[in-house]
């Protein structure tokens, strides 16, 4: 009996299925690559974390400038207060308190309101940072398995 190219072919391919499967290589692969949905799913969770972090990082900011203005205003309250009261006694310094009280709950508000936008803006990065190397951890993720099966191809045409 004579054996064409095509039976030779088939029987290695079989032969090779057979060894592929004798050292549980589709196991290896599904278990590196559940280790790697397992990361991935680690640094989704720890983004997310990051982000809900920077959320209420942002609100306690907004919420520390709300609180900055309402001082502001009890503070240029108390200043229009004591302003009525120095007009009675000497108009020629209300001008000057004034000014130097406004001065300073402008400075005070400018000084929070940067720290608040620093801070945030920091968070932000750090979380863009991190959301980059989650992306980039997705894309290589995608390429292994087609670099999996560029493999698979090259080992089946050095087969034949």
């Amino acid at each position: 009996m004579v054996f064409d190219a095509a039976f030779w072919a088939t029987a290695a391919l079989l032969v090779f299925l057979g060894i592929v499967v004798y050292l549980k290589v589709p196991a290896m692969v599904t278990k590196a690559l559940d280790g790697r949905i397992r990361k991935i799913e680690a640094e989704l969770a720890e983004a997310e974390r990051l982000r809900a972090e920077a959320k209420a990082l942002l609100e306690d900011y907004q919420r520390k400038r709300e609180d900055a203005e309402k001082e502001a205003e009890g503070i240029v309250a108390a200043a229009r207060e004591e302003a009525f009261r120095l007009t009675a006694e000497a108009g020629v310094s209300l001008d000057t308190l004034i000014a130097r009280r406004t001065k300073a709950v402008e400075d005070k508000i400018a000084q929070a309101e940067a720290a608040a936008v620093a801070e945030v803006r920091a968070r932000s990065a750090d979380l863009a940072v991190e959301a980059a190397r989650v992306l980039l951890a997705q894309q290589m993720g995608n390429k292994a398995d087609a670099l999996v099966e560029q493999a698979i191809k090259d080992v089946g045409d050095r087969l034949n």
